[in-house]
């Protein structure tokens, strides 16, 4: 069984921009279910059809099988809930760590976002500069919701 333990944070600045190469993100939603969900993908060249399933509040099964492009292409524009999400994704590596940064488009232009996977959710990591608040329980920050409450949306304070 595929485990996915993650936690999410907003990033400050633009210092994380030159640490490495955005690849564009599109993708949409065959079951928006916040409990569990089937996602399709297209990362640069490649596509991945996804299926996560809620266990706490840090921890998801999850499962990811390579699509063809042109399948995804096709669930994406026919078969996918809409509207779809698009964003550039920068891998950054840090200590032992992957961060993730999602810079968003579209209704969620404004926000970033930095992702690290953990091994256990007591894991320490060292947290970059760059790394604002912890926002990993807060599910408006959630891909499966941006979609349905675009961060455009939301009343600024």
């Amino acid at each position: 069984m595929g485990l996915e333990i993650e936690r999410k944070f907003l990033v400050q600045g633009d210092d994380w921009k030159s640490l490495g190469t955005p690849v564009l993100f599109h993708q949409g939603y065959l079951n928006r279910n916040p409990e569990r969900s089937v996602r399709v993908r297209i990362e640069g060249d490649m596509a991945k059809l996804n299926i996560k399933a809620q266990r706490g509040t840090l921890r998801r099964i999850e499962y990811e099988y390579a699509i063809p492009v042109k399948d995804a292409t096709f669930l994406l524009e026919h078969v996918c809930e809409q509207p779809t999400l698009s964003k550039h994704r920068t891998k950054i590596t840090i200590g032992d760590c992957c961060w993730e940064v999602d810079e968003f488009h579209g209704p969620n232009k404004g926000l970033v976002i930095a992702e690290v996977e953990l091994e256990t959710e007591e894991q320490s990591f060292e947290k970059p500069d760059w790394i604002g608040e912890d926002v990993s329980d807060d599910p408006r920050y959630l891909n499966i919701n941006l979609i349905q409450n675009p961060f455009q949306n939301w009343k600024q304070d």
